[in-house]
């Protein structure tokens, strides 16, 4: 099954800049039985821990979260860019290569106690995912693991994100 939908990730050399190989999961999201199973198989490994929110991060993070949320059935809590959120927003600002960026969540997304699942399409540095970790708890959820779909193992972003559970579908 891993096969069957590795092969349906692309790759796109010098995308979005020269030297970056861009691991495109459009032709995956097409495919209605590859990406149900891709689903699936990142749902069962969290499946009865009792999530009550998947937390995913603009935009294809929301591709990949929604359904795993309908899946475990819980909700979902959109992570956005600053000045896309409709209401109240705590904010969270973290390192890029050059520069900084910031991401913000409402503020009543989480309550205290809740049992979160974070998902992104993609784990490479780890640095996005290390800000909504932050996010979480500063709402004081209980985070119960981290999903992705892809992660590229040369980055190391799991060292950014220790004594999570973090589970991902497919390596490079």
């Amino acid at each position: 099954m891993l096969a069957k939908i590795k092969e349906k990730i692309r790759d796109i050399p010098d995308f979005p800049k020269a030297g970056i190989i861009f691991k495109d999961i459009t032709p995956l999201l097409a495919d209605a039985e590859g990406f149900a199973q891709a689903v699936n198989a990142m749902a069962e490994h969290f499946q009865g821990l009792g999530i009550t929110k998947v937390v995913c991060v603009e935009a294809r993070g929301f591709i990949i979260g929604a359904p795993l949320a309908a899946r475990l059935g819980a909700g979902i809590v959109p992570v956005r860019k600053p000045g896309k959120l409709p209401y109240q927003t705590i904010q969270q600002t973290y390192a890029l290569e050059y520069g900084t960026d910031t991401l913000e969540m409402h503020v009543d997304a989480i309550a205290p106690g809740d049992r979160v699942l974070i998902a992104d399409d993609l784990l490479a540095t780890g640095g996005t995912v290390a800000a909504v970790v932050e996010l979480v708890k500063k709402l004081k959820g209980e985070i119960l693991g981290l999903a992705f779909l892809i992660e590229l193992d040369f980055l190391h972003g799991r060292n950014k994100l220790k004594g999570q559970d973090i589970f991902t579908l497919i390596h490079y």
